[in-house]
């Protein structure tokens, strides 16, 4: 030996080294110390009777297996028998033999102090440092001379080695230092050795990684290191990973896991691990901790940012104890209980887990308690926040009681209590009370009870005036519960709206904000466009307003392109055009509709949008305001003014001869243009207005068909009409309709329309041949109500099925 290790030995084999440790000595080997049968010196040297000594554990293995053979028990030194197998221990050569040990492993211990430099081969500092791992597995006691001797600062200096086979046995190495010994463990976690630990198991070399792990689960068993790990950057991070990792091996999993599960004693580390994505440790603490542990986990989870999909399984596991706690702990345990609750229902999934697990009840009990148990009007805020959240879950909420009577949320009185403290709290917890409204009008299980307890409370103006207010979340919230109200008290909202107060110029305001398209747009546009269409009042005070110009505008740049790439565009579209139509069912009230009209090309824009394909409604609205305006068209039209005639023509007919104008309109007999007069004609609407009788929703087909009808109505020129709708090959399309009898509404427009096509004796004289039409005209005339039965009567006239002097139903015009 004489000051360095064994050239021949391979220290980075896998083999075991216990052997060739035993064979290094720095001072003689005694042949009295060496065991005959192992050729190790002995550990527990025992004497025979004989006096010759061995290993305790291999002579008492002889004895056994000359037993197990049947031979004779014999000194397996002189092959003599023994007369008696008892083993005398040697105490003297014991203590010889520990001595030398001692002073031997001391000497090769000093060897391995002497090799651990960066100076040193790789090979005397990797033999080094498994001597050290020999020493310390063969005797624990040895670990306290390793601390001494200050072995471990250099062992952990060895991990900045640039060999990768010095760092990983530098790493194993202080694993089995530091196993099962606190103060060992306790100067390891000295100065920033742990973070270059943790360094390791970002490492691309894979085995780095597993020792370092193992070592970090080694000192993960001490409480007092837990809180070092979990307080260096990325630990946790990293090591959740791992746990999750399909790459890794297995066993690294598996001590990570260990680890984790090691770190989770120490509060900061639980959060650490929620923050990375390990919940459950959190959730088992709120679910089974002391209750301080439950309060800070609980407030904790309420800060937290979470994906829906962990949203979900949060409240399925510690839900209901989230729930009990609201219920029934102190103010700061409900207040951390309200806030995790008001984080987990953000999702309508979990929303409704937190229903089922009985949420409802003393969620409203606190909205609704006043006293000495009251909330802060803060945490009734939280409340209100959650209660808006089920609600607008899409869970039933009528068939959950919540009160001693059975009573629901929708209840007249809960209702009422809701609309009161509307009333009578600050912006913030009415708008999150608004949300619950607005998710409560949602549904049409619950709309009408809410509608039922708006009108009863005279609530109706107060729910109107928030229009006005400046916080643009409360006025959203306002406008979005409006909108769900107006199909069910449309002429209540409109008289509430029209007058001097302002909160039409409001809604207005909102709908002509130049801030791309928000939701709030989109609902104040929906709530407009639900109002009686046929309320004059309203449409004058919105032309007064200059309302109409704004809604124009929008529309254009919306279909120009230069407002576009929002959710909310096509709801926001949808009700423009709905309430730009409502002008068109005024026209012969109100002269200054027909102005506008005119002045800013309405029915051009009409035309236009019937072409605005996947837009059903959009498509339907422009097809009636076409049908409004085309109405219109017989009175706006300039008819001719013929001269009158002279003396002779006037005593002597035959001199007379009629004036020909030419120019003039074929359906409406006089001067029309699209801008005027509104004449689809004119605009070349027609074609376009057949092609959507072919749409696959029908609501579309009988707007569209209504407004074809206008060419065939008392007033103009039937004749023409027929003609122009076969020139545009509307006539096929019209009698599909008739015989595909989607709607009753569509087949009593049909009908209408077939009827008038009749009374053109050369598309009666082809259609009677078909007997498709007839059978559908018969099956009108026998099913349909009273007046379509009338008028498919004169249809089947028209194609000689029936008589032409019988009357079935009295002439009616």
């Amino acid at each position: 030996m004489a000051g360095s290790w064994d050239r021949s030995y391979d220290p980075g084999s896998q083999s075991d080294d216990s052997h060739h440790f035993e064979r290094l000595h720095i001072e003689p080997i005694y042949d009295a110390f060496v065991c005959p049968l192992t050729k190790q010196v002995m550990r527990d040297p025992v004497t025979l009777e004989n006096g010759q000594t061995f290993e305790r554990e291999a002579i008492e293995k002889w004895f056994n297996e000359c037993k197990e053979n049947g031979r004779k028990l014999i000194c397996p030194v002189t092959l003599k028998e023994l007369r008696s197998i008892d083993l005398k221990p040697s105490i003297a050569l014991r203590n010889t033999i520990e001595e030398w040990t001692t002073r031997n492993e001391a000497a090769q211990l000093d060897m391995a102090r002497r090799s651990l430099n960066m100076g040193s081969s790789e090979n005397d500092v990797l033999l080094s440092l498994k001597f050290i791992q020999h020493i310390c597995q063969k005797n624990r006691s040895n670990k306290h001379v390793v601390r001494n001797v200050d072995l471990i600062p250099m062992i952990v200096d060895m991990l900045k080695s640039s060999s990768r086979k010095v760092r990983c046995r530098a790493l194993e190495t202080l694993q089995v230092v530091v196993e099962e010994d606190a103060e060992n463990k306790a100067i390891l976690a000295e100065g920033d050795t742990v973070r270059t630990i943790v360094k390791f198991l970002s490492h691309e070399q894979s085995k780095e990684r597993e020792e370092a792990v193992s070592l970090l689960y080694e000192l993960s068993k001490s409480e007092a290191l837990c809180e070092k790990i979990g307080s260096i950057n990325g630990a946790i991070l990293i090591l959740v990973g791992m746990t999750s990792s399909k790459s890794e091996n297995v066993l690294t999993v598996e001590k990570a896991e260990k680890t984790l599960e090691n770190l989770e004693k120490c509060e900061n580390n639980v959060r650490q691990m929620a923050e990375n994505g390990r919940l459950q440790p959190l959730l088992t603490q709120i679910l089974e901790g002391p209750p301080e542990t439950k309060l800070s986990m609980a407030a904790y989870l309420g800060e937290s940012v979470l994906n829906n999909d962990v949203k979900v399984h949060v409240a399925r596991t510690v839900g209901a104890s989230l729930i009990d706690i609201m219920k029934s702990g102190s103010m700061q345990s409900r207040e951390a209980a309200l806030k995790a609750l008001n984080q987990i229902s953000s999702y309508e999934a979990s929303s409704k887990v937190l229903i089922e697990a009985g949420i409802l009840p003393p969620l409203v009990k606190d909205l609704f308690t006043v006293g000495a148990n009251q909330l802060p009007m803060r945490l009734k805020e939280v409340s209100a926040t959650i209660l808006a959240n089920v609600v607008n879950s899409g869970y039933d909420v009528d068939s959950i009681p919540i009160g001693p009577d059975n009573e629901t949320l929708v209840s007249e009185d809960n209702v009422h209590n809701l609309l009161h403290l509307i009333s009578n709290t600050g912006p913030p917890i009415e708008c999150k009370l608004l949300q619950v409204l607005v998710g409560l009008t949602s549904s049409p299980t619950t709309v009408l009870n809410v509608v039922a307890a708006i009108k009863s409370s005279g609530a109706t103006i107060s729910l109107v005036q928030f229009i006005e207010i400046p916080q643009k979340d409360l006025r959203m919230a306002a406008i979005k519960l409006l909108q769900n109200l107006s199909p069910h008290m449309g002429q209540e909202l409109a008289d509430a709206l029209r007058g001097t107060v302002g909160q039409l110029s409001s809604l207005i305001r909102v709908i002509s904000e130049n801030t791309g398209i928000s939701e709030e747009q989109a609902a104040a546009a929906g709530l407009l466009a639900e109002l009686p269409e046929r309320d004059l009042g309203l449409t004058r005070q919105m032309l007064d307003e200059g309302a109409f110009q704004l809604i124009i505008s929008r529309v254009i740049k919306i279909r120009q392109g230069e407002i576009r790439g929002t959710r909310f565009v096509t709801p926001f579209l949808e009700g423009l055009v709905r309430v730009l139509a409502r002008v068109t069912f005024v026209l012969a009230d109100e002269l200054d509709a027909v102005v506008l009209c005119r002045e800013h090309g309405l029915a051009a824009l009409f035309i236009d949008l019937l072409q605005a394909n996947g837009l059903d409604n959009v498509q339907m609205v422009s097809a009636t305001a076409l049908e409004n305006l085309s109405q219109e068209s017989k009175n706006l039209t300039k008819l001719p003014e013929f001269p009158a005639p002279g003396f002779c023509a006037s005593v002597f007919p035959c001199f007379s001869k009629q004036a020909v104008i030419t120019g003039m309109c074929r359906v409406h007999r006089g001067t029309c243009s699209l801008r005027e007069s509104f004449c689809l004609l004119e605009g070349q609407a027609v074609h376009k207005l057949v092609a959507l009788l072919d749409h696959t929703n029908e609501k579309v087909v009988e707007a569209a068909l209504a407004a074809i009808s206008t060419l065939l109505d008392d007033g103009v020129d039937i004749e023409q009409g027929v003609t122009v709708l076969c020139e545009a090959e509307g006539i096929k399309p019209i009698l599909d309709v008739l015989l595909e009898k989607r709607t009753e509404n569509l087949r009593r427009r049909a009908v209408w329309v077939v009827e008038r096509l009749l009374r053109t004796d050369e598309i009666a004289y082809e259609i009677s041949g078909d007997q498709n039409v007839s059978t559908a005209l018969v099956d009108a005339f026998h099913h349909a109500d009273y007046r379509t039965r009338q008028i498919a009567e004169r249809a089947l006239k028209h194609v000689d099925k029936i008589p032409n002097f019988s009357g079935i139903f009295p002439n009616m015009g």
